[in-house]
């Protein structure tokens, strides 16, 4: 206990500011996430085939940006002013969500909404390997992902609050989520003084062909091993549409979400620092037992409990498996390109992140819901199988 208060005491002022912005913008997002699917599907009308296109379109979306934020970063030396811009423009998306009166409508919000996100991904991650200490890096992305993923668990409860106390009054409640957002801004415009400079040699361009070979064959690895990750772990809009299967009142089905990232907020930062100390692949492919297991959990059952418990599963998953691709991204790319390697890695998983939200719908439409989850099993096991019998890469 002694030697986590130690090690949190250590983690510079700036990671917690970072996270503090990242958990004031999770709640303001995940009010709307979470009732998002359930006011398509009640009050426009959409279908889960649509649902699916959309997460994947704005997630990915969002992952394809951050390639060049990232390269834009590395080539400035500079990374609040595009966090700034992201966190900004994810801020004026959220009254867009409140005055919809069409699918096509949330999809454009979305799109404002995850480019916002992807401006400001990896020059904020970037950011946070920028300031601490090697020997910390597990631990600082550990405790940036939990503090986001607090605000990820507070925005749903907020939701479930404000949909008892409203009548389910979706629209009112999106108007409500404008207000976090506006003060994460405030707090990295005012909190945060960015190194002077976190790289000190000549500027080049980023993504010359020299400098992407510079980056070497483990950190092309992780980004290929994030993409296969993403592509197991299609959108958590399903998670909901799942609960609503399970006969939960409505106004009390974003308590999945609070349940899941009540469990990733509370495993990241024990995980990020347990992955200073262990082999990396060997915690990766505990994530994999644990997300097999989730996804089976959530296949068999529509009882609450057994969504609950699959959810839950899910959480833990997130938790050790997220922060620790991000050290590892961190720990493999030089120093001057980190920008740029977190954006690869992110635009990567924005092809697999796509493909798996689009195709999670189809199978759903077609053979049913338990089928998109068996599906998400089979994918993790087989990566669980090939890192069982190709770990050296990770090390």
């Amino acid at each position: 206990m002694v030697s986590r208060f130690t090690t949190l005491s250590r983690i510079p002022k700036g990671v917690w500011v970072v996270g503090g912005v990242s958990m004031l913008m999770d709640i303001s997002s995940e009010i709307i996430h979470s009732l998002l699917p359930l006011f398509m599907v009640t009050t426009l009308g959409a279908s889960v085939i649509f649902i699916g296109l959309i997460e994947g379109l704005a997630e990915a979306t969002a992952l394809f940006i951050k390639v060049f934020s990232g390269v834009i970063s590395d080539y400035l030396g500079k990374r609040k002013g595009l966090a700034l811009l992201g966190y900004g423009l994810g801020a004026a998306s959220k009254p867009l969500f409140a005055i919809a009166s069409s699918s096509g409508m949330i999809l454009g919000a979305r799109l404002i909404d995850r480019v916002g996100k992807g401006i400001r991904g990896a020059p904020r991650d970037a950011l946070v390997a920028d300031v601490t200490p090697p020997e910390l890096r597990g631990a600082a992305f550990g405790l940036r992902q939990s503090m986001d993923t607090i605000g990820a668990f507070l925005g749903p409860l907020l939701a479930v609050g404000m949909m008892l106390l409203w009548n389910d009054d979706f629209r009112t409640i999106f108007w409500v989520a404008v207000i976090p957002g506006i003060l994460a801004v405030a707090l990295l415009f005012f909190g945060l003084h960015e190194p002077a400079t976190p790289v000190t040699h000549r500027r080049t361009n980023p993504i010359t062909k020299a400098n992407l070979k510079r980056l070497g064959a483990s950190c092309w690895w992780v980004i290929g091993l994030g993409a296969v990750f993403t592509l197991a772990r299609f959108s958590e809009a399903f998670l909901v549409l799942r609960a609503q299967q399970s006969g939960i009142p409505l106004a009390l089905i974003p308590l999945v979400m609070v349940a899941m990232n009540l469990l990733y907020a509370f495993s990241a930062y024990p995980f990020g620092k347990l992955s200073d100390r262990m082999s990396h692949t060997r915690l990766l492919q505990w994530g994999l037992g644990v997300l097999i297991a989730a996804d089976i959990v959530l296949a068999l059952t529509t009882h609450w409990a057994g969504i609950m418990l699959g959810v839950a599963l899910w959480g833990i998953h997130m938790g050790m498996t997220q922060g620790l691709l991000s050290a590892m991204i961190a720990r493999t790319a030089p120093a001057d390109l980190r920008g740029t390697a977190f954006g690869l890695f992110s635009m990567v998983s924005g092809v697999a992140l796509l493909l798996a939200s689009l195709g999670a719908g189809i199978i759903w439409e077609t053979w049913g819901a338990e089928y998109t989850f068996y599906a998400g099993a089979l994918i993790s096991l087989v990566t669980l199988v090939y890192l069982l019998r190709r770990p050296a890469e990770l090390e």
